[in-house]
């Protein structure tokens, strides 16, 4: 069984939550059976876009890297307060620990600013958020990364995107590296796309 990680900010954006719980769950159920997502946040309880509240399974204090095989991020509005969380300690260090023990790490959108806050994209390749100024890549760059202007960005274990029309090719990228090419077409193929 292979674990991942979904690790949430306060103000997380539902839709880029949702693709990693999709895809995953129908792996589960039409794929190999082979993938266990587990809801992590700082807080008991979460505030999402849309105002929904949602109760993450493990808080960041609880974590042990060691039971799982990859982390997932979505990113979320400062609005709602997401960079209060996803800038945090307690984040970066769960971060770092995932990165030092090589595993997968998939951010979207803006989850890779909680990235390079926790300095694991230093001298890396990487991207965020690009439409608007700008500012959120400039954000990026601050952090020692790399910036690539393309949609998808991939250095060593790390997946970045670029917005959320993303997210549901990193949520599949990260379900092919987690089992396979041939079983993650199958899934595309089923949830037709």
């Amino acid at each position: 069984m292979k674990k991942i990680l979904l690790l949430l900010a306060n103000g997380f954006e539902t839709y880029e939550a949702s693709v990693f719980t999709d895809v995953l769950d129908w792996n589960m159920v039409e794929g190999d059976g082979s993938t266990k997502l587990i809801s992590c946040g700082k807080r008991k309880k979460l505030v999402c876009t849309g105002h929904l509240t949602v109760i993450p399974e493990l808080l960041t204090s609880e974590v042990n890297v060691a039971e799982f095989d990859a982390l997932a991020i979505p990113g979320g509005y400062e609005s709602y307060g997401f960079y209060e969380d996803a800038y945090s300690d307690e984040f970066s260090s769960v971060i770092r620990n995932f990165d030092q023990a090589g595993k997968i790490i998939a951010a979207i959108c803006v989850g890779a600013l909680s990235l390079g806050k926790s300095g694991v994209l230093c001298g890396r390749q990487g991207t965020t958020y690009h439409l608007g100024n700008g500012c959120r890549l400039q954000q990026l760059a601050a952090f020692g990364v790399n910036v690539v202007n393309q949609p998808l960005v991939i250095d060593g274990n790390i997946i970045t995107s670029s917005s959320p029309a993303t997210a549901l090719e990193v949520a599949f990228t990260l379900l092919a590296m987690l089992t396979s090419a041939e079983n993650c077409q199958h899934i595309k193929q089923l949830m037709g796309f």
